[in-house]
């Protein structure tokens, strides 16, 4: 692909946006990071009306199903456990409304916010007579962090700590939306930062095997507005090809050294994502050698659960079957002070994104 045309201005790009022969074309962003940029910048409504903007299913608190939260707020009151979680996981609510890690807390749970993997590990050095659980959620990004946190705590020899892995990658998930007889999405916005850690080139799958444009775009709307333009143009030219826009940060072949840290501690496995049921060898889990530090074997924990009927309409949101606007819930019953699911309460989800900037 030819170099992106970084000395042109926003209207620039969007004069050449608007120059393409283009009848209509439905782009995803993959990752929530870009789902909030594109909402706080405006950018869907910079763009023409022929080209709509999809949320995908990017946002790690976001595709973990329902089921699994309900889990993670039954192990909260096991006695002498600590949850160790991210604070966006800490008002997902499970299948009962308004309950959370928040409310565990409140109540009497032993639940921390951690900025780290490594700040678990050293909780379970602060208190050896508690059990302190990890909750590693995440794709390709967290996932070399989870992994050196149970190599920190297997060298330090932490019999107290473990990790609940609802660790997922992003390369299955798309295949199984693109098997869907009513995807209908022309091109997409590879996300940055899993592409940090991949490489650029593993979304060659999507122009190679799908036929479907990609670009591996940054977070700055201009760098947003870039990869849009290069999708469409592909479009409009009928050659979809990988580009990467996010050259300054994103290697073809991503960090060698992340990856053999994953590899080393995780093996793929099955998983459940919100809104597309289980996916096969989309998950990680810790491998045998590191069992002891597996929250599932010590404490018999059951993930992917099915999922129980809601009114709530995340599953469809991430998966661009439909916009936040369209849930029945969004705005009235659903609030960020009230989240109904987790797209209202993520700081990647598109709920959110929408609702406080008044995305339309």
């Amino acid at each position: 692909m030819p170099c992106f045309e970084r000395d042109w201005t926003a209207e620039q790009v969007l004069d050449a946006i608007r120059a393409l022969p283009i009848e209509k074309a439905n782009l995803m962003e993959v990752c929530g990071t870009h789902t909030v940029s594109i909402a706080r910048s405006g950018i869907k409504r910079m763009l023409p009306k022929n080209v709509q903007l999809l949320s995908g299913p990017g946002c790690p608190v976001c595709v973990t199903p329902t089921s699994d939260i309900d889990t993670i707020l039954d192990l909260a009151l096991e006695k002498d456990v600590i949850i160790a979680t991210y604070g966006d996981v800490l008002r997902v609510p499970g299948s009962r409304h308004g309950d959370s890690l928040r409310r565990r807390g409140s109540e009497g749970a032993r639940v921390k916010m951690v900025y780290s993997p490594l700040d678990a590990v050293s909780l379970a050095e602060k208190f050896p007579d508690k059990q302190v659980v990890f909750l590693g959620v995440g794709f390709e990004t967290t996932a070399p962090g989870t992994a050196i946190a149970v190599k920190q705590a297997q060298a330090k020899g932490l019999k107290n700590f473990t990790v609940l892995s609802l660790l997922k990658t992003v390369k299955p998930a798309l295949e199984t939306l693109m098997a869907q007889p009513d995807f209908a999405v022309d091109g997409f916005l590879c996300p940055g930062h899993v592409a940090v850690i991949t490489g650029a080139e593993h979304f060659r799958f999507l122009p190679e095997k799908y036929h479907r444009g990609a670009v591996v775009a940054g977070f700055e709307p201009m760098d947003i507005l870039l990869s849009v333009y290069h999708l469409l143009r592909q479009l409009a030219e009928g050659k979809p090809t990988l580009g990467n826009e996010y050259t300054r940060a994103v290697a073809p072949k991503g960090n060698p050294l992340a990856q053999q840290t994953v590899e080393r501690y995780f093996t793929p496995c099955d998983a459940v994502w919100r809104g597309m049921g289980e996916i096969p060898q989309s998950g990680l889990q810790l491998r045998e050698a590191y069992r002891q530090f597996d929250a599932v074997a010590r404490f018999g924990l059951e993930l992917g659960k099915p999922e129980k009927p809601s009114a709530c309409q995340c599953g469809q949101v991430i998966t661009g079957k439909c916009p936040p606007q369209e849930c029945p819930l969004f705005g009235k019953v659903c609030v960020p002070e009230n989240p109904v699911g987790p797209c209202m309460v993520s700081g990647e989800g598109a709920c959110a994104a929408a609702y406080q900037y008044q995305e339309v």
